[in-house]
């Protein structure tokens, strides 16, 4: 074949100016969406607090701290409730997280791929189930359930102040809300872990079992540091819940307004969510601006919780 048969390269096209401008407008649509969305969130955290601000304010100005009248004190009335709120969530994750680590730990590393699938459908089914049905659960057969054990600590664990008392039957106390509560926040925390665990590098966890490490030295010398962020993040997400949590604790829990520590006597406690709800359809006028003033508190609390996790994830991820 002569060189004359070959075909001359084609020039190189010319870009098409029209399909430039719309890749152009694309880009610069998702960007515009993308900040929008973004400054949603703000405006609508922004709104919210607002309005609790604002509505809380009649409440305030009644209270005996700025008026000097006796009628009621904010900080009487707020702190049993954000007492009771803090411990009921904080024992809750005590329970649970060590539960929900073995459970994620089990599912990710241990257990068969059939029966971790299936277990893994199953704690994304418990996330899913209402906080009334947890409630009705609760309140009619866990709480039964529970009485011998309370006895029991209370018998014999008296002299610790949280098991000390007088508990009397129903045993609708802290503790059994708290119970409740862990089982409500156990599928939150074990999901994220489970998925945090399954990250982890393989190469380093196949490093470790070369040295000679054992399957629970790898996990530990390994799979957890390499999660322990997550853990954090999956906890507070459990610990968001449990502050907010209504129905469960409104159908259990006896209401008290006390600092008390005595976790199995009733009508000790009370959480912040529970009370509103309560509380709600009789108010009106500053007893309304009170409750929203709690709920205003709540939101406070809420958002110091989480920007302590935001902080503890930042310290505990990979270092540059």
């Amino acid at each position: 074949m002569s060189t004359t048969d070959v075909a001359p390269d084609a020039p190189p096209s010319a870009p098409d100016p029209w399909q430039n401008s719309r890749r152009r407008f694309g880009d610069s649509l998702f960007s515009y969406l993308s900040i929008g969305s973004g400054l949603l969130i703000f405006v609508t955290l922004a709104a919210v607090a607002i309005f609790l601000t604002s509505e809380s304010m009649p409440a305030i100005l009644a209270s005996q701290e700025f008026s000097g009248t006796a009628d009621f004190s904010l900080v009487d009335t707020t702190l049993p409730l954000v007492f009771g709120t803090v411990l009921a969530a904080a024992i809750a994750l005590i329970i649970a997280i060590p539960i929900a680590v073995g459970i994620a730990l089990f599912i990710s590393h241990f257990a068969p791929r059939r029966l971790a699938a299936g277990l893994g459908y199953m704690i994304d089914l418990l996330a899913a189930v209402p906080s009334v049905v947890y409630g009705l659960w609760g309140g009619i057969w866990l709480v039964p359930k529970l009485e011998p054990l309370y006895v029991f600590l209370n018998t014999y664990l008296g002299w610790i102040p949280f098991f000390g008392g007088d508990p009397t039957a129903p045993m609708r106390n802290l503790a059994s809300a708290s119970v409740v509560l862990a089982v409500m926040v156990l599928p939150i925390i074990t999901a994220v872990s489970r998925e945090v665990f399954l990250q982890t590098p393989r190469l380093q966890e196949e490093a470790a079992l070369a040295l000679g490490a054992t399957r629970w030295e790898t996990i530990r010398t390994v799979v957890l540091p390499f999660g322990r962020g997550g853990v954090v993040a999956a906890s507070m997400l459990g610990l968001g819940r449990a502050l907010g949590e209504t129905m469960a604790v409104l159908m259990i829990l006896a209401p008290g307004a006390t600092f008390s520590l005595h976790i199995l006597e009733v009508g000790r406690h009370q959480s912040i969510a529970a009370n509103i709800a309560s509380k709600q359809a009789e108010a009106a006028g500053v007893d309304m601006s009170l409750l929203i003033f709690t709920g205003l508190v709540l939101f406070v609390l809420t958002f110091i919780i989480n920007a302590i996790a935001r902080w503890i994830v930042a310290r505990s991820g990979p270092k540059a």
